[in-house]
């Protein structure tokens, strides 16, 4: 972490190592849309000997976003890894999109690592660092990731380095702007004709050098006496930060009183207060120049992954419960103890089929191990997942690096494979033992909210929907499909309209079936508004055998959901006991179908009082018909309200985009029940609103909030609609009669 140049080798080709945990670090990139992930990825491998030159995202060309639909969209659409080795450590980068669509990847990026570089691009407004970038920060919060910032795009025209450190400092630092500092000032070069001075190498506040990235090649030089009194204010505070985070109470007295603290004690209060996620140290980057083969502060990176965060040893590890009544064990993170593993991805590869990477947590992988694989799936907010276990033989290990699979012999403890034909293991699925069964606790999946009604494109597609669905959504745990009994829609719930567009074309281009999306229907329900009577009257003489049958009924109105009951009064016989149940059969059969605008009914009694019988002509089949004649003629003589459905839905955003939400939830026909805080500065907002209105506010709330906010619906009740648009309703139904 200090400003050391280490001797470093290349990890493009040839078999992977097996490394011990101690030398391994897993890193995850993550940031905002935009903020140059990607490239920096380049640049580290770059700099690392894992390639010879970095490639553009414009281009194409980068090892991270190697699948041909990131190529097309020119951006990071699900999480990949590319491996380098530094300073005796391999470095597994995780690179995760930024795009709020996609974050289901960048929960299991987070998952797969043990600290997190947190990239922003000094390009971007307040605004934006405040909104999307807080939100990726909040995840990373939430799951206690030990994280640095990267500050990319400093050879921009109109960028600063320290107004974005300001900015992060307000925007991420909660209550204490000091838990991000600096640890090296940037070094600008001459201005050039636009007046912007290019980056050109960074000072070191601890050890107080400058890293020259001029000349194509880092050379270290001693300061410019013009910058030392930056240099000296820069550090005191730095120094002020670490110290005030140290576990060692004298150190901020003995520094108050003129001790000069020596660096190695300043690095080890540093590490420890990044490993818990009391200090996030602030680094300046930029891909190399043509022909250089360094990019400015790649090497100060990597020299804080391998030396300031933590190694997988060092973070603790997930909840782990035994199964069948074992005794749970003492798990670390020891290559010789218990195997515990997780699947924490899940694809498809053209030639090798399902491929799924794996984070090993304890314990060894080996080809041909046989492993108890347990499931539940990913934890999603009102979702129960069915539970499933196999014992599985583990096929081929190979280290990923972009698109290539590098042959791997074992998997240890803390670092990363990836498994050809794990059996039907999924994203989320614990590996363990045989001989002794593990259930990891799940991380919590995002809830897609965004609905896609699909159906098949043409015949053959027909015939390969279902399978290419199914392959779709256990390759990505973030969609959800819904077969719609109501609807008779097929429904792909996704998490806003890029991953839709994705979704879409991985359908087409992984699985060669063709969609066309159609408008999202909602289950709406009639029911009678006043009593009602009805007569039934089936009778046919065509020669033969007839059909004879009639029924009166009376219908009345129930309380929102009582569903549908029939009763039976008639006195007589006039209706044979064994026709009763035909009656109500046919009856429960008209109401599915709707007696008015072809939505079934609900909440209503229905009453056979009356009828009549012939002994030779009256069947099953006839009272049937009758018990439906019935109940039309019953609506045809009442009001029929429209039913729509409600939801219950919570709006989490901050206290400044809570006015704007409630007016828009007011003009969804929305009734706000109630605020609470829901920590610092941030507002729960309890609403209930009809379904009707909400089928894009997953889309509609993050423009309205900026990225900032999030929600979640529950069905409520069904309720009767206005009768304006009931009517519209009604007159779409003229057109097409399936549904809304």
């Amino acid at each position: 972490m200090g400003d050391r140049t280490h001797a470093h080798t290349g990890a493009a080709g040839g078999a992977a190592t097996v490394d011990p945990p101690p030398s391994l670090r897993n890193v995850v990139l993550v940031g905002p849309s935009g903020s140059g992930k990607t490239t920096l990825v380049e640049a580290l491998a770059q700099t690392a000997g894992a390639v010879n030159r970095a490639g553009r995202v414009e281009d194409g060309a980068t090892i991270s976003d190697y699948d041909e639909i990131e190529r097309r969209r020119q951006r990071s659409v699900q999480l990949s890894v590319v491996p380098v080795v530094w300073g005796g450590c391999r470095i597994n980068l995780l690179d995760t999109p930024g795009y709020a669509d996609f974050v289901g990847e960048l929960r299991a990026g987070l998952r797969a690592a043990d600290a997190a570089l947190f990239v922003v691009s000094a390009a971007q407004e307040a605004d934006a660092v405040a909104g999307a970038a807080r939100a990726v920060w909040d995840e990373c919060a939430a799951v206690g990731m030990p994280r640095a910032i990267v500050v990319t795009h400093l050879d921009t025209a109109r960028t600063s380095f320290d107004e974005m450190t300001r900015i992060c400092g307000e925007a991420l630092g909660g209550d204490d702007p000091d838990a991000v500092l600096p640890l090296y000032l940037p070094v600008h070069g001459p201005a050039g004709a636009d007046g912007h001075a290019p980056l050109t190498g960074l000072t070191g506040l601890l050890t107080r050098r400058v890293l020259d990235y001029s000349s194509g090649e880092r050379r270290e030089t001693p300061p410019d006496e013009s910058g030392r009194a930056q240099l000296r204010e820069a550090r005191d505070r730095l120094i002020e930060g670490v110290i005030a985070q140290s576990e060692d109470e004298t150190l901020m007295d003995r520094y108050l009183g003129g001790a000069d603290i020596d660096v190695e004690t300043l690095l080890g209060d540093l590490e420890r207060a990044v490993a818990r996620g009391a200090f996030h140290p602030v680094l300046a980057a930029a891909p190399a120049a043509e022909g250089a083969c360094q990019g400015v502060g790649t090497v100060e990176l990597l020299d804080l992954v391998t030396g300031g965060l933590p190694a997988p040893q060092e973070r603790p590890l997930p909840r782990v419960t035994p199964l069948h009544g074992a005794r749970p064990p003492a798990l670390t993170c020891d290559p010789e103890g218990p195997l515990l593993a997780e699947v924490v991805k899940t694809a498809s590869d053209p030639y090798v089929g399902r491929m799924s990477l794996v984070r090993v947590f304890s314990g060894t992988l080996h080809p041909d191990d046989t492993v108890h694989v347990f499931g539940h799936g990913l934890a999603e907010p009102g979702r129960e997942t069915p539970f499933h276990e196999s014992e599985v033989r583990v096929g081929a290990l190979s280290s990923p690096f972009g698109a290539q699979q590098r042959p791997l012999t074992a998997c240890v403890a803390g670092d990363l494979a990836c498994v050809a034909k794990l059996g039907d293991a999924g994203t989320g699925d614990t590996l363990s033992g045989s001989d002794l069964p593990l259930l990891m606790e799940p991380w919590t999946a995002p809830d897609p909210l965004l609905p896609l009604a699909v159906r098949a494109h043409g015949k053959a597609d027909e015939d390969k929907l279902s399978q290419g669905l199914a392959r779709l959504v256990a390759e990505d745990p973030t969609l959800r499909l819904e077969q719609n009994q109501d609807t008779h829609q097929v429904v792909l719930w996704c998490l806003g309209e890029a991953h839709q567009d994705v979704a879409l074309d991985r359908l087409r281009s992984h699985y060669g079936v063709r969609v066309d999306a159609v408008p999202h229907k909602v289950a709406l329900r009639e029911t009678f508004a006043a009593p009602a009577s009805g007569r039934g009257r089936h009778v046919k003489q065509s020669g033969g055998h007839g059909q004879y049958a009639i029924c009166e009924i009376d219908v009345e109105p129930l309380p929102q959901g009582s569903g549908l009951e029939f009763v039976d009064e008639v006195v007589g016989g006039a209706v044979p006991r064994q026709f009763v149940p035909s009656v109500e059969k046919g009856v429960r059969a008209q109401a599915a179908r709707g007696v008015a605008a072809g939505y079934p009914l609900v909440d209503v009694r229905v009453t056979l009082r009356d009828g009549k019988s012939h002994s030779v002509d009256s069947s099953d089949a006839a009272f049937q018909t009758a018990g439906a004649l019935a109940l039309r003629e019953a609506a045809a003589d009442t009001r029929i309200q429209l039913l729509e459905p409600v939801a219950e839905i919570r709006v989490l955003v901050p206290d400044e985009y809570v006015g704007p939400v409630m007016s828009d939830l007011s003009g969804r026909r929305g009734r706000v029940v109630g605020t609470e805080q829901s920590g610092p500065g941030r507002t729960l907002v309890r609403a209930e609103v009809p379904e009707l209105e909400i089928g894009r506010y997953a889309v509609d709330l993050r423009s309205l909030s900026h990225g900032t906010g999030r929600f979640d619906r529950a069905y409520a009740r069904h309720e009767p609609m206005p009768p304006r648009l009931a009517e519209r309703i009604r007159e779409q139904q003229e057109i097409s009669p399936v549904g809304v």
